[in-house]
């Protein structure tokens, strides 16, 4: 089983064989059940395709809060990896994909038996508590306008090595639950957007049709 992990490139070849023997390949689409808490609390999962949210949600109102979108790259759950306990969250397949699995057990051992590994991890989770501050600063600072435009901005940038936008294929639902907000705010905000040639819509594709038009409403922004 030859692995292509991103963030494992320079890996001792001990440990990639380690993983390569321990680890498991498995695939998912949007009617599987693989990810929640328990299943969490035994496997430790490495993602090579997909799409999967990871959200909260206020079961008295219906409002949800997306925390992160897993694809390429991303890790689940460093939280429980780290403290060993439950984590609740919410956790969706928007796009079927696969990941490498591995017993939580193992990855913990790993973590100390070769500081390369520990050193991964780490970053790896100094990178989400970044996101996540960001986002409460966001949701606390800016106006949703400002938000949108501001996810659009990173989400076009991409991430090294990412093929393509992280909102394709994503509803104005589920966009408007990345910047805490709901559809129709995000569906107005769009819509404004396309009427002033900044971006293209469609079929749950977003595209720019003039990065100036974009930064110069970055600018009179921020």
């Amino acid at each position: 089983m030859q692995l292509q992990l991103d963030r494992f490139g320079a890996i001792d070849a001990k440990l990639r064989t380690e993983m390569e023997t321990h680890g498991k390949v498995v695939s998912f689409d949007k009617h599987d059940m693989l990810f929640d808490c328990d299943d969490a609390l035994a496997y430790f999962y490495i993602f090579l395709d997909g799409k999967v949210k990871i959200s909260q949600i206020n079961l008295h109102n219906g409002k949800e809060q997306t925390i992160y979108l897993m694809r390429r790259g991303d890790m689940y759950d460093t939280v429980t990896l780290l403290d060993g306990r439950v984590h609740e969250v919410l956790v969706e397949i928007l796009e079927e994909g696969s990941a490498l699995r591995v017993p939580i057990g193992k990855a913990r051992e790993w973590m100390y038996d070769y500081p390369d590994f520990g050193e991964i991890i780490l970053k790896y989770v100094a990178s989400q508590l970044r996101k996540v501050e960001e986002l409460a600063t966001d949701l606390t600072l800016f106006d949703t306008q400002e938000r949108l435009i501001k996810l659009i901005v990173q989400s076009i940038e991409g991430r090294e090595g990412e093929e393509k936008n992280i909102l394709d294929g994503l509803s104005h639902t589920e966009i408007a639950n990345l910047i805490g907000t709901v559809r129709h705010v995000v569906d107005r905000h769009i819509k404004k957007l396309k009427e002033d040639g900044v971006l293209e819509d469609k079929r749950r594709k977003i595209s720019l049709r003039s990065r100036e038009k974009l930064l110069d409403r970055v600018k009179s922004l921020f």
